[in-house]
Parts: C-alpha cells; sequence; structure tokens
C-alpha cells in the first residue's frame, strides 16, 4: 500500500464520471468541500491484506494524533502505483480502514471515479509526509535477529508534536512560526518522518577520508570504522577532555564488560524496554550479546552497593570503547551513525523525583559545556524534549526551567503513556547539510531500572528505596562529535570560510618548511623549542617547492606555517603564516606560544601521531 498523507486547510472534490465498472455507486455527484483535515491518498496494491490496511490506518492515526488533527478523507488514488489489487480487495480493505479510525471523524472519495479537485496544503513540517507499507513490515516476520518489544513497538507510540518557546508556550506544530528557526523546522520533520535512511554520503564522508581522520573498514562489519593516525589523536583527544569534564563534575570512573547474557533475568526485562538492535553471540551454551549501552554494567555494579541517602546522587562514569548496535544497513553513513562507538556514559543515583529534576538541570549546563569546549555553539544544535503527558502535568515548571536554559524553541514530543523506561528525555540535536538530525548531548529520567535491577539505599526513615537514575551522555558518541565538526568545516568551505578544527585538536598546529637542506639544523632547533611548550608541531623537509609544501600544509588546515629562509634564521622574531587570518606577521617567540596556549587553554595535550619529518612519513593513499 502506498499512502502521500496532507494535513490540509481545506479539500474541493467533484466526483465527474466512472472510471471502471465496479466503481462505487453514488446517487448524486456533488462537490465536496472539507476544511482542516488530514487527506489520505491511498493506493491499494496486489497482495495487500486485512494486516496491512490495519497497520496503515494505525500510521494515519498515530501521525494525526501527533498535529492534533481530528478528520481524516481517504481518498483513492490509483496513480501512486502500477501494481493495483483488484477493484473488489481495494474497496474492502478501504472500508476496513475508514471501520478502523471509528474515533475520528472520517470518510472516503468515492472509489472508481474520476473527480476533479483542489486543495490547500499547510505549510508546516509535517503537514506532507508517504508512506510505503507492505505485508512484509505488517508481519513482522522473523529475520534471525532478536528485536526488543520497544524496538517493535517505537513507531506506534500515540504521541503529541509542539514546539515549545523559552516562555513555557506551547504551540502546535501547525500553527508555529518557523521563519527565523530553519534548523528547528528540519529536526521537526525528521523526527516525525522517522526515516533515518541516507539516500547520499554527506560531505563530511570525502572530508574524513581526504584528512586521514577514518574510513571505512571492508574486512569488518558495516558500521565499523577505522582510524587512522590523525583520527586517533583526534578522537583520544575528544575523549580525554571530555572524561576530565564529567570527572569535575563529580563522575567516578568505572569498567564493565562488553557482552553480557541475554537469559540473565534482568537483561531479558530491559532488552524490553530499550528500542536497540544488538548483536548475538553463541559461546558455551550461553546466548551472549555485545552491549548496546553502559547502563546494565553499572546498574549490576550499583546492585553490590550499599548506599544511604545521603551518598545520593551518586555518579558511576565509563567511557565505552565501544557499544554496539546493530542499526540497519541504510542508515549507516560515515561517521554519523555507527555499529560500534565510543559512548560517555554517566548514570546518576537520586533518592526521589525531586533530586533527579535537580541534577538534570546541573547535567544539562554539564552538556551545553562540554559541546561548547568541543566547538560545537549552541547555533549548531537544536534542542529535543520528550515527556509522558502525567510527568507535564506534575512537573511543568522543571520543564520550562530546561527549555528557558536552552534559550530558544524546542520541538516537543509529549506521549499520552509510558511506553519506555523513562518519563523524560531531552537531547540536542545536531542538524548536517543534508538535513539530517543526530543526537548528541542527551540524559533521561529513568523510574523503573532501579527496581529492575534490585538497586536500594536506605532512606532517612531507615527504608529500604529503589533510586529515581539519570542517563547521561554529556557530548553524545566521540565519533559523532568528529562528524558534526567536519559537517561544520564543510559548511565553512561552502560558505566561502576557510575550514577548520579547534586549534587544540588540529593533529598538527604548527608547520615549519626550511627553504634549503641548509636551514635543516635550525628547523630541527625551532622544533625541539616549540615541541617543548606542549605544541604539536612538525618539519617538511621534502624536496618539493615552497609554493607546494605552502599549499600542502593549508589542504591540511594547518593553522600556522614557518617558513625559513637567511632572514628568518637571524631574526629574533617569527615570521608566522596564519592560515585563518591569511596574513604574514612578524612576532616574538613568547608572543606567538602565548597566542597558541590561549586558544588552547583547558585542553588535553598530546603530542604527534605521525613522525616528525614529512619525508618519514608514508603516503595514505584514500
Amino acid at each position: 500500500m502506498r499512502i502521500l498523507q496532507l494535513h490540509c486547510d481545506s479539500i474541493e472534490y467533484t466526483p465527474t464520471k466512472k472510471e471502471i465498472k465496479s466503481a462505487e455507486d453514488i446517487d448524486n455527484p456533488q462537490t465536496q468541500k472539507l476544511e482542516e483535515l488530514v487527506v489520505a491518498f491511498v493506493a491499494i496494491e496486489d497482495g495487500d491484506d486485512s494486516s496491512v490496511a490495519q497497520n496503515a490506518i494505525s500510521q494515519i492515526k498515530n501521525s494525526m494524533e501527533k498535529i492534533g488533527c481530528k478528520k481524516l478523507l481517504l481518498y483513492p488514488y490509483a496513480h501512486l502505483s502500477s501494481n493495483l489489487a483488484k477493484p473488489s480487495v481495494a474497496i474492502s480493505l478501504l472500508k476496513e480502514m475508514e471501520d478502523g479510525a471509528s474515533e475520528l471523524e472520517v470518510s472516503h472519495s468515492p472509489f472508481g471515479w474520476t473527480k476533479s479537485y483542489k486543495l490547500n496544503v499547510k505549510g508546516h513540517p509535517l503537514a506532507e509526509s508517504s508512506k510505503v507499507i507492505t505485508k512484509d513490515s505488517s508481519d513482522s516476520k522473523d529475520s534471525g535477529e532478536i528485536t526488543s518489544d520497544a524496538l517493535k513497538g517505537e513507531s506506534k507510540i500515540r504521541s503529541y508534536w509542539k514546539i515549545m518557546s523559552p516562555d513555557g508556550t506551547l504551540s502546535n506544530i501547525a500553527d508555529f512560526n518557523f521563519s527565523k528557526h530553519k534548523k528547528l523546522e528540519i529536526l521537526a520533520k525528521y523526527e516525525s518522518a522517522k526515516v533515518r535512511r541516507v539516500d547520499q554520503p554527506p560531505p563530511h564522508v570525502a572530508l574524513m577520508k581526504k584528512m586521514a581522520i577514518a574510513d571505512y573498514e571492508p574486512a569488518s562489519d558495516s558500521g565499523n570504522m577505522r582510524f587512522f593516525p590523525n583520527g586517533r589523536l583526534i578522537k583520544s583527544l575528544i575523549e580525554r577532555f571530555v572524561n576530565d569534564k564529567v570527572k569535575e563534575y563529580g563522575g567516578y570512573e568505572v569498567e564493565t564488560p562488553i557482552m553480557y547474557d541475554s537469559e540473565h533475568p534482568s537483561m531479558v526485562s530491559y532488552f524490553n524496554r530499550f528500542p536497540a538492535r544488538q548483536y548475538n553471540i553463541d559461546s558455551d551454551g550461553k546466548k551472549l550479546f555485545l552491549r548496546f549501552a553502559a547502563c546494565f554494567g553499572q546498574f549490576l555494579m550499583a546492585n553490590q552497593y550499599q548506599m544511604s541517602y545521603k551518598n545520593l546522587p551518586y555518579k558511576l562514569y565509563e567511557l565505552t570503547r565501544y557499544s554496539f548496535r546493530r542499526e540497519q544497513s541504510g542508515e549507516l553513513v560515515g561517521l554519523r551513525r555507527l555499529r560500534a562507538f565510543t559512548m560517555p556514559d554517566c548514570h546518576a543515583f537520586c533518592k526521589d523525583l525531586p533530586q533527579a529534576i535537580d541534577e538534570i538541570k546541573i547535567r544539562f549546563e554539564l552538556s551545553q559545556n562540554v559541546l561548547h569546549g568541543l566547538g560545537i555553539v549552541e547555533s549548531d544544535y537544536e534542542m529535543a524534549i520528550r515527556f509522558t503527558e502525567d510527568f507535564y502535568n506534575e512537573n511543568k515548571s522543571s520543564i520550562e526551567e530546561l527549555v528557558k536554559k536552552h534559550g530558544r524553541p524546542v520541538l516537543v514530543e509529549m506521549w499520552k503513556e509510558k511506553f519506555f523506561y523513562f518519563v523524560l528525555k531531552w537531547e540536542f540535536n545536531f542538524i548536517d547539510n543534508l538535513g539530517k538530525a543526530s543526537a548528541l548531548s542527551t540524559d533521561q529520567i529513568d523510574t523503573e531500572n532501579g527496581e529492575r535491577y534490585g538497586i536500594e539505599f536506605v532512606d532517612e526513615d531507615n527504608k529500604k528505596q529503589h533510586p529515581i537514575i539519570l542517563h547521561n551522555s554529556p557530548s553524545g558518541a566521540i565519533e559523532r562529535i568528529i562528524y558534526a565538526l567536519l559537517e561544520k568545516a564543510a559548511t565553512d568551505s561552502k560558505e566561502g570560510r576557510k575550514p577548520q578544527f579547534p586549534l587544540w585538536l588540529a593533529p598538527t598546529q604548527v608547520r615549519i618548511i626550511p627553504l634549503k637542506d641548509e636551514f635543516n639544523d635550525f628547523s630541527d632547533e625551532l622544533f625541539e623549542k616549540i615541541s617543548a611548550k606542549d605544541v604539536r608541531v612538525d618539519i617538511d623537509d621534502r624536496n618539493e617547492s615552497i609554493g607546494k609544501r605552502i599549499r600542502e600544509a593549508e589542504k591540511e588546515w594547518i593553522r600556522y606555517i614557518l617558513v625559513i629562509g637567511e632572514k628568518e634564521k637571524n631574526s629574533q622574531n617569527l615570521s608566522i603564516r596564519d592560515r585563518q587570518t591569511g596574513d604574514v606577521r612578524e612576532i616574538p617567540f613568547d608572543d606567538f606560544l602565548n597566542e597558541i596556549k590561549e586558544q588552547t587553554k583547558g585542553k588535553p595535550f598530546t603530542g604527534l601521531n605521525l613522525p616528525k619529518y614529512l619525508s618519514k612519513r608514508p603516503q595514505l593513499m584514500v
């Protein structure tokens, strides 16, 4: 079945003549005009059956709930397919869909008639969508992969989509003016459509290869990447930065296994509350799986603690290298979505909901600060927040405070009833050059797993209680941070700015280029003086023209270039070619180092991850 669904101000149609012999009989064909409705153009295909019809109307109703519309017109439209069902089957399934939406104001236009029509489609992000529904998708046939109930039911969750402004005002998406919030409009459309498949590689894929950061590994499963020396350096620095920030916040670092027994009692229950596909392994009669998060490892650890309310909130933290999710192949592209990824995961065990709400505000600011320190500013991402209707009604002011901290309108998904283990989840979403959204920072309020895993603390009355658990990743996956930085660089290049990593992440921060061999010794001395001050510097000693060596340094996004000749050797100052400004300037050595230190202040450092001489480096063929 193929469906084109439109949220309309109005539709006006007139049956003109019967197109097929088995067309529905209508006594007096007249022009019909309907207003404020969803129009679903429907083509019923050969092989469709009752399960397809039920799935189709369920998806239509679900999307109508999200936009708050109660009126539906089913419009038979054969032009969507060249593989149509027999008219008798199509009429039967159309009527079954109509019967399945009895709680709506539902009707259908005459089947088998030629009709003239005109309609006005609303202009909001959720106004237009298309669906293809088949028996395979309806039956959920066993593919040999264990799929959680949460994953199976994710598309059937009853929810409403809204926009919340910093003053707490909730607006229907159809009524919100997105003219000043284009990225938020993209996020709203992306999230409601839930289409994660990518039809073309985003710009960062070419950049990650060109900059010798990462590439696909053809000898592995899809979504498992290899990182070259430059990429490993960048990745390790980001990991260290996030680690430092979480420890400053109060997280206690642990390490847990990467595989678990899928038949362990706590796992069986958790599977069906977490929407992820996992890798499964058979070993010595056990059915194991590779972890898709650090949650259960930390929960099983916390189960062994004797805790008092005085210990709470207690924060366990792990940087998982790696977590594994068997994402669908069409969703895997570059560093954006992987099957093996590095995820900073910090859980806070809180004594009650008020403490959890206070703590989530602190972690919200932690996440903002972490992203900013990584070079991702507030204008780079949009916020989404999801919660149950009950939680919203009972904690409205706390939700509004989070939105106010963000300072801009946010996308809201309000669930009619609790479906997952959490009652609230917020996330910062990066919008890339293809209009795809990817979650970076996130946190959740988990009201189930304290009891599920038998985690206890003793309260003020000396009674045992189960904690509320917060699930925070202050940055999101480390690989996804690199993706976002490369996508930002691609945008800069497209808009006429020079692409650049933040200086503290640049694999080479300074390049020395001696004009002739006779200046090599001086270049070595300069290298030692600069590198001794924790600056990544290398020397291009190749037998190439000066112009070529400068151009190649520019292509590698190296911020500072020092060309060394007779004048520079005999000067008390350095002659600095600054790629960012395009200037060549004279500057004292100490001032130059201070300039670098100011840009890298508070960030971790590591030395070069390649030979210092370019002549000693193999050429990477990518």
